[in-house]
C-alpha cells in the first residue's frame, strides 16, 4: 500500500471533535484513584496505612481505556485517506492519439531494425498495454492525415500500424502543426482529457510558430514527443536543438525511445493517466478517496478486549461487541465473496479488465458488455447475438465489426449504415464502412481479373477425347486466402490512395 503523505487528509474531519470529549473525560477522572480516601474523611497521615492495594489496582484504569477507545474511534470515523477510490479500469481509459512521422529519415537503422519499425513495435505493445482504452492513429510528413480514429479494437489498430511506411505520403516535410491540429479535433470529439503523442526523429524550424499557436488552441490536450533515434549520436542525423525547439513551442514533455519496452510504455501511459485524472478532477469538481478508517477497527477490537478484566465496570462493552459479531442474519449472504458484494455485471467488468474474456461473457448481463467480452474472446457468434439486442449506434457499430470477422461484408455495411443513421458523421463508423467498402471492391476486381486470365496450361488428352484440347486450370486460391491476401495488401494501398486524394483536394499544400 503506497502512502502519499502530501495527499493525506480526513474525509469527515468533523468527527475529530470526538477526540476532545475523550480527552476531557480522562482529564476529569485523572484523580479518581485517590478520591475515595479524600472523601472518607480519614486523616491524611493514617490513609496510606489503612488503604488496601489489591491485584489490578495498578496499571491502566477503565477510564483510561475508555477514553482511548473514544479517541481512536473518532479518528476512524473521521476517515483518514491518502489513496484515490477509482475503478481499476479507469486508469486505462485515457484517450491517446499517436502521430507517427513518416519522413524518409525514419528508415534510419540506428535503432534496429529501423526507426519506423521500432516505433511500430512500441505502438503495438502500447495498444496491448492499454487494452480497453481508445487509441487513434495519425500519419504525417509533408502533410498530416488521419489513419484511424480512436478505437479500442486491437486487431484493427494492429492492421493499420503494420501498413505504415515512409512511402505513403508523397510530399516531404514535417507537418507537426497539422498533426497537432488534427489530433486536437479528434480528441475534442471525445470530450475528455486526451494526449497526443508525436513519434518523430526531427522537426521543421519554420513551423514552430504554427506549432505553438495550435498547441495553445488545443483545449485539455497534452502533447508528448518521443524521439525515435539516438539524439546524442552525431552520425544519426538528428537535430537535437530543433527537437528541443519543437518541445518548447508545443509545451510538451520530451522523451526518447530507449529500447526498453517497459520503460517507454510506462513513460507514455503514466503521463496519459495523470493528465486524464487532472482534467477529470477539474470537470467533476470532486475526488473520491479510499476510506482507510476501517483499519483502525483492529486496534479498537484489541482495546475492547483489554476491558474484560475482573472488577472493571465497563466489561459489558466487550460482551456487547461479541454479541453483535456472533449474531448473523440467516441466509443473508451469497455463496461466494464476489456474489455477496458485486453484481454480475461488476464481476464481468473485473474479469474483462483482467483479460479473462470467457469468464466475463458468463458474468455479464448487459448485452453490450457481454458482446464486447465475446468479441475480445473471438466468439463472434455469441458477440453478434448480444450486439443484436443493443439498438444504439455503438451496438450497430459492433455488429458491423463482428460481421466483418464472420466474413459477412454486405451485412457489415448495412450495420454501419444503421449506426450512421443514428449518429450521423460518426468517424469510427464512417472509417470502418469505407475500409470494408474498399476491400469489397478490391476483392471483386481481383476475382474478375482471375476469371479473365487465360489458362496457365493446355495439354492433349489422347485417351478420352482424341484430338481435342482440354484446359487444365491451376487451382485458384480459396476465398479465405483471397480475403487474407487483400487484408494484408489493401490497408497500405487504401492509405496511399486516401492520402493522395486528401493532398490533391488541399492543392498539395501541407
Amino acid at each position: 500500500m503506497e502512502f502519499d503523505l502530501s495527499a493525506f487528509h480526513f474525509i469527515r474531519p468533523w468527527w475529530l471533535l470526538g477526540v476532545f470529549p475523550a480527552g476531557w473525560l480522562w482529564w476529569a477522572r485523572r484523580g479518581e484513584r485517590g478520591a475515595y480516601g479524600r472523601d472518607s474523611r480519614i486523616a491524611p497521615a493514617l490513609l496510606p496505612y489503612l488503604t488496601v492495594h489489591v491485584h489490578g489496582s495498578r496499571g491502566p484504569r477503565p477510564i483510561d481505556l475508555l477514553a482511548l477507545i473514544l479517541a481512536v474511534g473518532a479518528i476512524a470515523a473521521a476517515g483518514p485517506a491518502w489513496q484515490r477510490d477509482e475503478p481499476t479500469f479507469l486508469d486505462n481509459v485515457a484517450p491517446l492519439i499517436v502521430a507517427v512521422d513518416l519522413s524518409a529519415s525514419m528508415d534510419g537503422a540506428d535503432v534496429p531494425p529501423t526507426r519506423l519499425e521500432a516505433a511500430k513495435h512500441t505502438l503495438r505493445d502500447l495498444a496491448v498495454r492499454r487494452t480497453g482504452a481508445k487509441t487513434g492513429l495519425i500519419a504525417y510528413s509533408g502533410s498530416s492525415h488521419l489513419v484511424l480514429p480512436p478505437t479500442d479494437d486491437l486487431n484493427l489498430l494492429d492492421l493499420f500500424i503494420q501498413a505504415l511506411s515512409t512511402d505513403l505520403i508523397e510530399h516531404p516535410g514535417r507537418d507537426a502543426a497539422g498533426a497537432i491540429e488534427l489530433g486536437a479535433s479528434m480528441l475534442a470529439a471525445e470530450r475528455v482529457g486526451g494526449t497526443l503523442l508525436l513519434m518523430t526523429d526531427g522537426a521543421a524550424g519554420q513551423q514552430l510558430d504554427a506549432v505553438q499557436e495550435r498547441a495553445q488552441a488545443a483545449r485539455d490536450m497534452q502533447i508528448l514527443i518521443m524521439v525515435v533515434g539516438h539524439a546524442n549520436d552525431a552520425q544519426a542525423g538528428i537535430d537535437a536543438s530543433a527537437l528541443r525547439g519543437l518541445t518548447k513551442a508545443a509545451g510538451a514533455s520530451l522523451g526518447s525511445l530507449t529500447g526498453n519496452s517497459d520503460d517507454d510504455l510506462d513513460w507514455i501511459v503514466l503521463h496519459a493517466q495523470q493528465h486524464f485524472r487532472t482534467v477529470q478532477d477539474a470537470q467533476s469538481g470532486s475526488i473520491h478517496w479510499k476510506d482507510a478508517g476501517y483499519w483502525l477497527c483492529w486496534p479498537l477490537a484489541l482495546l475492547v478486549l483489554l476491558t474484560v478484566r475482573r472488577g472493571w465496570n465497563i466489561a459489558w462493552t466487550a460482551c456487547l461487541l461479541a454479541t453483535v459479531m456472533l449474531v448473523q442474519p440467516p441466509d443473508a449472504y451469497a455463496g461466494t465473496l464476489e456474489n455477496a458484494f458485486l453484481t454480475p455485471d461488476q464481476q464481468g467488468r473485473m474479469a474483462f479488465e483482467h483479460g479473462r474474456y470467457d469468464d466475463a461473457v458468463q458474468h455479464f448481463r448487459d448485452p453490450y458488455w457481454k458482446g464486447r467480452a465475446a468479441y475480445e474472446a473471438g466468439d463472434y457468434e455469441t458477440a453478434l447475438a448480444a450486439f443484436a439486442l443493443v439498438q444504439t449506434a455503438e451496438g450497430y457499430f459492433y455488429v458491423g465489426n463482428t460481421q466483418v470477422h464472420l466474413r459477412q461484408y454486405d451485412a457489415a455495411l448495412a450495420a454501419y449504415d444503421q449506426a450512421l443513421s443514428l449518429r450521423p458523421a460518426w468517424k469510427p463508423a464512417v472509417f470502418n464502412r469505407d475500409v470494408v467498402s474498399r476491400l469489397l471492391d478490391a476483392m471483386s476486381q481481383e476475382e474478375q481479373g482471375e476469371q479473365a486470365e487465360p489458362p496457365d496450361r493446355s495439354i492433349n488428352d489422347k485417351t478420352a477425347q482424341t484430338g481435342k484440347m482440354v484446359k487444365v486450370p491451376v487451382a485458384q486460391a480459396a476465398s479465405e486466402d483471397i480475403w487474407l491476401r487483400n487484408l494484408t495488401i489493401s490497408p497500405a494501398r487504401f492509405l496511399r490512395g486516401k492520402f493522395a486524394a486528401e493532398d490533391a483536394a488541399a492543392g498539395g499544400q501541407p
